[in-house]
């Protein structure tokens, strides 16, 4: 079953005094299993985004230690700040990240709120997936007047907080409240102008933003607003879906941002409120020089990002994720302000155990001498493995040398097609390098479990039969992603740059000797299970596969041999 985890990103009212911050952050690492992803503070805004993970019932019991310890530090009648707020934890989202819906996360979100409420006495709206009527899934509306119209808010019997005090005590003038929700995954994303107004910078905002602009009599921003027949005000929509933005100045800086928060980044990506914001700049005689990530984004936004733009120069996509990143960091101007480092800011690579050892990651010096080490993994099986992702990575080459050679620029994405396969069965084949030693090392576990008791033995013998199945499975899946990765060898041996045809026939070679390798592998694992009838289809198969891979090693051979 899945391991349950959900994030969360407390926003504090505190975002010049790094020590109070520091103290407010590191609280949730008191609770075992929580890992700190992220602090952002921002000395204009006086607030910092503070970002944890974990399983949800230990989340939520870091939440509240982070909401306490914040109320404890942070004095909100003495705050002030350029972002909208009104507590000192102001909010509070809880988001799903694996193993967990959207419903079951607003119910901790719930929880939460119900013991801030109670315990800490801090006034609690929920909001997003936890609101429990309609007004109060957004949050402008929890948050309208902010700390100021706190006071008025708390008396109205409209806006009674859903849990703790509804009235303005000594204690909630130094707290305020808390906004406390469950959404989807939300990037908090500001775009950089070459400007100091925040009325041109609030313009563009409104061109790009679902919720856009008052209508107006006469057009203009100063103008009478249009209202409807129930008196509402009537907006002009902005450009794009999932996006809520404002303009403001940052001191800091000494420049104007348009603040977005992309809300479904499904409907509206990064690249897209990038580039329409460029567009819009442009329209407004302004240009945006760069763009700031706030908090933390999921991997694949930073590779859509990066394709995205690598269509538009007419380039392979098929290139390695690194490079990728690196594309979409001076694409989108992420650098613009501050150094982005992405292994602090990409959540795969954060959450990524910096204690878990993998071949992969070794250099090759060090990787030649682990397998030369005393210790019988690495062996055959992850050096196929490590073969074949060389192989395909020729072929891979090939494809993105021919994609971008002079003359061949209506093939470009001919060969970026191929890159991509490429690039698919070398991310594939290198996860198996890794997989292979596992498999074995899970055997070797087997062996090692007790058989004093009949149960012990019976227990131990299950185990190993199934550890021997797995590690009969791995080779052969390196077998058939290898042999299957050749087509892109051939492809390019017929139909990619001459200059490297010996190239892509290395890469062949490279795949059969993967498959080969594996194939050994395969058969003596096999030889040990006592399941007949799956090692005698897993090894009918494999030599089918065999077959293969030496019919097109053959073919390919002869066909370099005659071209050269």
């Amino acid at each position: 079953m899945q391991k349950q985890l959900i994030e969360c990103v407390p926003n504090i009212s505190e975002g010049r005094d790094l020590e109070k911050i520091k103290a407010i952050a590191n609280v949730v690492e008191t609770v075992d299993g929580i890992k700190l992803l992220d602090v952002d503070p921002g000395a204009a805004t006086n607030r910092t985004v503070i970002t944890f993970v974990g399983e949800p019932q230990k989340v939520i019991e870091a939440a509240f230690l982070l909401i306490k310890k914040a109320s404890e530090l942070i004095d909100m009648s003495k705050h002030s700040g350029e972002h909208p707020r009104f507590g000192a934890t102001d909010v509070c989202p809880l988001v799903p990240i694996s193993g967990i819906t959207l419903d079951e996360t607003a119910k901790y979100a719930q929880k939460l709120g119900e013991r801030v409420g109670k315990e800490l006495e801090i006034p609690v709206y929920l909001y997003e997936n936890a609101a429990q009527e309609e007004k109060r899934k957004n949050l402008a509306n929890c948050r309208s007047g902010e700390y100021e119209g706190l006071k008025k808010k708390l008396s109205d019997s409209n806006w009674k907080p859903d849990f703790g005090p509804s009235e303005f005590t000594k204690k909630v003038s130094k707290t305020g409240a808390t906004a406390i929700s469950a959404r989807d995954f939300l990037i908090a994303y500001n775009v950089n102008l070459n400007s100091t107004s925040t009325r041109r910078a609030n313009a563009i905002a409104f061109d790009i933003r679902e919720n856009g602009r008052a209508k107006t009599e006469n057009g203009r921003p100063n103008g009478k607003k249009v209202l409807d027949e129930n008196g509402e005000v009537v907006r002009i929509p902005g450009k794009l879906k999932a996006v809520k933005g404002i303009g403001w100045f940052i001191e800091e800086y000494g420049i104007a941002q348009i603040s977005y928060n992309l809300t479904n980044i499904s409907i509206t990506s990064m690249y897209e409120a990038f580039y329409e914001t460029c567009i819009a700049a442009e329209k407004r005689g302004l240009r945006v020089t760069g763009s700031e990530l706030i908090g933390l984004i999921p991997l694949q936004a930073m590779l859509d990002a990066a394709d995205f733009y690598l269509l538009k120069q007419e380039r392979s996509l098929g290139i390695s994720e690194s490079e990728k990143i690196k594309i979409a960091i001076k694409s989108l101007g992420l650098d613009d302000l501050k150094p982005f480092n992405p292994n602090e800011k990409i959540i795969e690579y954060v959450l990524k155990d910096a204690n878990t050892k993998q071949l992969i990651d070794l250099t090759l010096t060090d990787f030649a001498d682990e397998t030369a080490g005393e210790s019988m993994a690495p062996g055959g099986g992850s050096i196929s493995a490590y073969v074949g992702t060389l192989g395909v990575a020729l072929g891979t080459m090939v494809a993105n040398l021919s994609a971008h050679k002079r003359g061949w620029d209506d093939k470009w994405q001919y060969f970026s097609e191929w890159a991509e396969k490429g690039q698919k069965y070398k991310e594939t084949l290198l996860a198996l390098v890794d997989e292979d030693t596992n498999a074995f090392n899970k055997i070797i576990d087997g062996f090692r479990m007790p058989k004093s008791t009949d149960s012990e033995k019976q227990a131990r013998t299950l185990a190993i039969e199934e550890a021997t199945k797995y590690a009969t499975e791995v080779p052969f899946k390196v077998m058939e992603t290898a042999q299957k990765s050749m087509e892109v060898m051939v492809e390019m041996v017929k139909n990619g740059i001459k200059n490297s045809l010996s190239d892509a026939g290395v890469g062949v070679l490279c795949a059969r000797t993967a498959c080969y390798g594996a194939f050994f592998n395969v058969r003596i694992n096999a030889k040990d299970i006592k399941d007949r009838k799956f090692a005698e289809d897993i090894i009918a198969k494999a030599e089918n596969i065999m077959d293969k891979a030496i019919q097109t090693e053959k073919e390919i051979i002869e066909y370099i041999n005659s071209q050269i």
